[in-house]
Order: structure tokens, then C-alpha cells, then sequence
């Protein structure tokens, strides 16, 4: 990775560009600077007025003074004040980093100062857990928020970002907030068609100039659970297949299909009376992986120079960096930008990468594109923000997510908890809850019995459900099938991808007849069925931003043992059995799965075979387990709050670009 030849753009960083509400460091992690000292000359000068600091604390304590971050008193206090000073002290982050500076201040020798936290200026704090219902009034301002995505359940599906584009806006707007989605209204000329049928034809068509010409799209509305659904209607995106491509391969034209999208994207707010009223100008783009990266270039360079979206701003979640939407550099002259702004998307590609010894590697990258020009980036997971800035993780754009790392963050996702209920889900055989777990029991044995199995309640069950391809550690289990079948258990796959390793699946499956069942394709109703009937949920991704399987797992009390990378280690809590603590029952220990590191077949069959054993062996931490998992939260309410926190700091700065 360190060889590639990426032309570094030259990023302004505004004078506020931290200037993010940041909870101060305690005192011992700043350095004080006594040669800064404001004292009685000051006084002097102020005659009958005294100069005091305001605590920038708006949610406690007294209320912050009507003339700003000072303001003077009558003589009849200055007396109190006399040998009160102010510091000015330097904000250090994790790095050694200077971020910024604050002001403490000092009475009669002892200095005070802010100590609500101990965070770094990039980072989100997680809000503790709330009484459900008062999230409504947590919200102190609110925003038009426009959700721009290539996929969002139940519309169009091919993974975790549909999930989470079809589940999070709704959590903003349960807040307060105006929310749309935008995503294109696929056709595929199947019974999948039919979802799109409650959306109304807006009759709003408009022209959008690129590709060379005036390309006209329509849109329809669907308001649903307090969201605007908005679907970009074009011939491009009426085809079989999935959103991206079909059985022969990815879709050539996709760099003009989803330009569409995002040009559609930016007028949509201007010129759709949704409810009567346009969302207007002042909205927050939350524009999602390469897809709708362009979003943030077009605000930049098409609109704000004319005045357009001067208040706008734009924020990039990061679903997985490993797809850029990169394609030839002479196709830049198609997206409709002015020829000054090539630097933004330009891309070289590294040496070893060239198809030959004349190809000079140039191209354009949508997902650069936002990164040079979105206001805030975000990715999927706390431990995927930080992976995405090194050399193995950044796919060739860690150094310029290096140059950004005051604005970026993470934020975990959460999940569908009415779609994913165990104690109401129509596809199980028997519903139950953390209180009883008995009809867990009945599932696996009509998971058993549904897939030819032995019925054997008392044999482990591992599952996987995924894409067959080498990022979901498909290879490590293929490696790892012949030693794991010698041992008393049972493993059950789900998924379609690679058709190597679909076929690698049909012929496991005849050689382990009652121990290995694999099911080629996706079916929504046997992934419920696989996660609440298998005991154990295998998912050795060699990344994994976020993850949702794990999350579902949990929810549905199948342990999950994961590879210690990205979403996964920050959601899957390793098991200790000697924790000081109580579990379910009452028993020391901690924990809701196993992870392990380093990515080989060894490591992962230990963590496997200590799951196995514990459920063997030691029924008690076993439900512990189960109890702790399924009673966590899972709700989308705190990754919501975060966001809004975000999107403040967005609007605290200028525009980016």
C-alpha cells in the first residue's frame, strides 16, 4: 500500500475546523502555561467591571451569561474575584497532538477547571442508557436531514447497508427531525417489485446535466414510520439483477447510474413539496459509502460557488472503504463538475496495480472525492475508524483519513429490534425470550429436522450466514472443516457469492452427511431460523466495519466467535469466567462470545473449541451467556443521539469546501 501514487490534495483547515464542543481534559493531561496570566491589569482597565470565565457547560448548572464566553459585574463582587485569574492551557489528544486551547481559571492559588471527560476531539461520548420516551425531548435543535444511499430496506437489499439505511432514519425522526431517504427505485421484474408499490409518483421529473447530455428522472414518495422515502426513477436502474450487477458480473454503467443518484440527490430538497413544504437549503447530507459520495463534491463545486446550498453540509458514513467507485480518469468530464475540480477525485493507481507498462494508472475515485470535501466523516464502528487510517486497513486512502482525523469518528450500529424479536418472530418454529429460553431448544431441533440433520439437541450447532468471499474468513473455515468434523459437531452455512466456494460447500455437504449443511443463495426466513437455532455463530472476517450478524446473534441468544477486527471487537465482549461481577444467575463472570487474534485457522479453532467446551460442560455460564447477550441494547436510540452530536459539530464549522 505504501507505494501507491496518490496526488495529495491541499486541505484548508479552517480555524474552527476542532472547534467541536469537546469535553476538556482533566488538568493533569494539559499543559498550563503560567507565563499566560490575565490579572489585576486587566481590572485596571476595565474600570468598575471585572473580567470572569463562563463555563461553556450549558446542561448543568448555572446558565452561561447573555454576553458570550465573558461579562462584567458591578464593583460589589469584584471584591470575591480579586485573586481569581485565567490560565490558558493546551489540549493534548491520544497522540501527543495539539488540538486547541482553553481557558481554566485560579482562586487564591487553586486552579479549577472542567473535568467532565476524558475524550479525544474526534470522538463521540456514548450517552448512558435512558428511560425509553425521553428521547424527544433530548433533542435541542432540530435539522432537515436528507439520507442519500444505494440501497435501504425493505426497498432494495444486498446487505447491512440497506439495514441500516432503512432502520436509522427512523430513529432521527422519532426526534424531531425532517428526514428523507434517497435511494433509486430499482426494477428488477420480480415479486421483490412489488415493495415499491405503496411510493406515489411525485409527477417532479427534471433534467440533470452529465454523461453529455440532459438526463431526465423522476420521483416517487412513500411517508412511512415519520420518514420521506424518496426513490430516484430512471431506465438505468429497470434491469434484473441486484442494485450493482447480475450472475455475468458487475454492471458496467454503474459510475453513470449512481451520478444520477446523486445529482437527483441535491435537487431533491430544492424541488419536492413533500408534505407541502421543500426541505429547502439548510439541510445535512448523511451520504453513504462511494455510491453517494459525489453528494459532497457537487455541494462544493457546483452549488455553493452560486450561492446554492451555502448553509448545507454533508457528512460521509463509511460502510466499507474497500469499495471507492473508482473508474478511468477521462470519465471525470462526465459527472457534470467543473474541470477545475479533477484534484478532488484524482487518483493514481500503484505501479504493481497497471494493466501495463504504458498504463499511467490515472482515475477518478468517488469515495476521495467526499473525503477531501465532506464536513465530517463517520464510519460504522469506534474500532473501524481507526483501522480505516492505517496502511492495511485505509485501502491507499489512509493518509488522506490522517489529514482528517480531527473530524472523523465512529458510531455503532444498532439493529432492527422489531424485525430481529425472538419472542415475536413470525419465521422460528417456537418464540421465546431471555426470561425462557425453552423454545430456543424447539427452534434447533426444527432447524435440524429442516435441514436432514440428527436431531440432537444436546450436539453444539455453529452457523455462518454471509457472502461467500474471502473477507467473511471463508477460507479459514474451509481450511478449518476437516479438523472441526472430528469433533461432535454440527455446522450449518448460508450465503452465495464466490462460486468456488459455493461449490466447495455442495461437495463438504456430501462428504460430512450428518454433520455439515451448507444452502447456497440468501433466504430471509432461513437466516432467522439458522441464527435462533444454532448455538454458536462463526464469523472470521479478515475486517468487518461494523457487522450485524454478531448483533442479531446476541439479540437471539446464539453466541457469537468472532475475529478481533473492527465492529466485531467492539461489540463482542470476550467471555471471563472469573469476572468480578454478577451474571444472570448471579455468578462471577462477563462476557457475551469469544474473540480471537490472530487471524489463522488455529487461533480460531481454540476460541470454537473453548465455546464448545463451556457449552459442554458448564450449562450455567452457558445461559449466563445467552442472558447477557439477549438483555443488551440494541436499539438504534444511542447511535441516534451520537449522530446528533455530529451533526452539531458539522454546523459549528463553515462549510469544508
Amino acid at each position: 500500500m505504501e507505494s501507491l501514487e496518490i496526488p495529495r490534495l491541499l486541505l484548508h483547515h479552517h480555524p474552527r475546523a476542532s472547534s467541536s464542543p469537546t469535553p476538556s481534559r482533566p488538568l493533569s493531561n494539559s499543559r498550563l502555561l503560567p507565563q499566560l496570566v490575565f490579572p489585576s491589569n486587566l481590572k485596571k482597565a476595565t474600570k468598575n467591571a471585572t473580567l470572569r470565565s463562563i463555563s461553556g457547560d450549558t446542561d448543568g448548572g448555572s446558565p452561561a451569561s447573555p454576553d458570550g464566553p465573558v461579562s462584567f459585574e458591578d464593583d460589589e463582587i469584584q471584591q470575591r474575584d480579586e485573586d481569581r485569574a485565567l490560565l490558558l492551557s493546551r489540549e493534548i489528544d491520544d497522540f501527543g497532538s495539539l488540538v486547541g486551547f482553553r481557558l481554566s481559571t485560579t482562586d487564591s492559588g487553586k486552579t479549577t477547571t472542567d473535568t467532565r471527560g476524558d475524550l479525544r476531539s474526534d470522538e463521540v461520548e456514548e450517552p448512558e442508557d435512558k428511560i425509553v420516551g425521553e428521547d424527544k425531548a433530548q433533542t435541542r435543535v432540530t435539522h432537515n436531514i436528507v439520507f442519500v444511499t444505494s440501497e435501504a430496506a425493505p426497498y432494495s437489499k444486498t446487505g447491512g447497508l440497506a439495514d441500516v439505511c432503512g432502520s436509522l432514519p427512523i430513529a432521527p425522526a422519532a426526534r424531531g427531525h425532517r428526514v428523507m431517504v434517497i435511494s433509486p427505485r430499482y426494477q428488477h421484474g420480480t415479486a421483490a417489485d412489488s415493495k415499491f408499490s405503496g411510493a406515489v409518483d411525485l409527477d417532479r421529473n427534471i433534467n440533470v446535466s452529465c454523461f453529455g447530455a440532459a438526463q431526465e428522472v423522476g420521483f416517487s414518495h412513500e411517508y412511512r414510520e415519520g420518514v420521506d422515502w424518496v426513490f430516484v426513477d430512471h431506465p438505468s436502474f429497470h434491469r434484473p439483477g441486484n442494485p450493482y450487477g447480475d450472475k455475468i458480473g458487475t454492471f458496467a454503467d454503474n459510475q453513470f447510474r449512481f451520478t444520477l443518484l446523486s445529482h437527483a440527490a441535491c435537487e431533491a430538497p430544492l424541488v419536492l413539496p413533500l408534505g407541502g413544504f421543500t426541505y429547502g437549503e439548510k439541510c445535512l447530507f448523511l451520504v453513504n459509502d462511494w455510491h453517494a459520495s459525489l453528494v459532497s463534491v457537487l455541494l462544493a463545486a457546483k452549488y455553493r460557488p452560486y450561492g446554492v446550498y451555502k448553509d448545507a453540509r454533508s457528512i460521509l458514513v463509511i460502510h466499507n472503504i474497500a469499495h471507492q467507485g473508482v473508474e478511468p480518469a477521462i470519465t471525470y468530464s462526465n459527472l457534470g463538475l467543473p474541470h477545475e475540480w479533477y484534484g478532488a477525485l484524482g487518483w493514481v493507481f500503484p505501479t504493481w496495480a497497471r494493466t501495463h507498462a504504458l498504463d499511467t494508472g490515472e482515475a477518478v475515485n468517488f469515495l476521495k472525492g467526499a473525503f477531501v470535501t465532506a464536513d465530517r466523516i463517520v464510519t460504522v464502528s469506534k474500532g473501524y475508524s481507526w483501522e480505516i487510517t492505517t496502511n492495511e486497513g485505509g485501502f491507499g486512502l489512509h493518509e488522506i483519513l490522517r489529514d482528517r482525523k480531527s473530524i472523523l469518528s465512529g458510531i455503532t450500529n444498532g439493529i432492527d429490534v422489531t424485525e430481529w424479536d425472538p419472542s415475536s418472530d413470525e419465521h422460528l418454529a417456537s418464540n421465546y425470550s431471555a426470561e425462557d429460553l425453552s423454545g430456543k431448544v424447539k427452534c434447533k431441533v426444527a432447524l435440524q429436522k429442516e435441514l436432514g440433520l440428527p436431531v440432537r439437541p444436546d450436539c453444539p450447532m455453529i452457523g455462518f450466514v454471509g457472502r461467500l468471499d474471502y473477507q467473511k474468513g471463508i477460507e479459514l473455515i474451509r481450511q478449518a472443516i476437516p479438523e472441526l468434523m472430528q469433533d461432535d459437531v454440527q455446522f450449518v452455512m448460508l450465503g452465495s457469492g464466490n462460486p468456488i466456494y459455493e461449490d466447495w460447500m455442495r461437495a463438504t455437504e456430501s462428504i460430512y452427511k450428518d454433520k455439515f449443511r451448507g444452502w447456497v443463495g440468501f433466504n430471509v426466513p432461513v437466516s432467522h431460523r439458522i441464527t435462533a437455532g444454532c448455538d454458536i455463530l462463526l464469523m472470521p472476517s479478515t475486517f468487518e466495519p461494523c457487522g450485524l450478524n454478531q448483533l442479531y446473534a446476541m439479540r437471539y441468544g446464539t453466541i457469537p466467535v468472532v475475529h478481533e477486527t473492527g465492529g466485531l471487537r467492539d461489540t463482542v465482549q470476550n467471555f471471563n469466567p472469573f469476572a468480578v461481577g454478577s451474571n444472570a444467575e448471579g455468578c462471577n463472570a462477563e462476557g457475551t462470545g469469544w474473540t480471537f487474534t490472530p487471524l489463522t485457522k488455529e487461533s480460531m479453532l481454540v476460541a470454537l473449541r473453548y465455546a464448545i467446551q463451556t457449552f459442554n460442560e458448564h450449562k450455567s455460564s452457558w445461559e449466563g451467556l445467552i442472558k447477557r447477550g439477549m438483555t443488551r441494547d440494541y436499539t438504534w436510540g444511542n447511535a441516534a443521539t451520537q449522530y446528533e452530536q455530529i451533526i452539531e459539530w458539522a454546523f459549528m464549522d463553515p462549510p469544508y469546501c
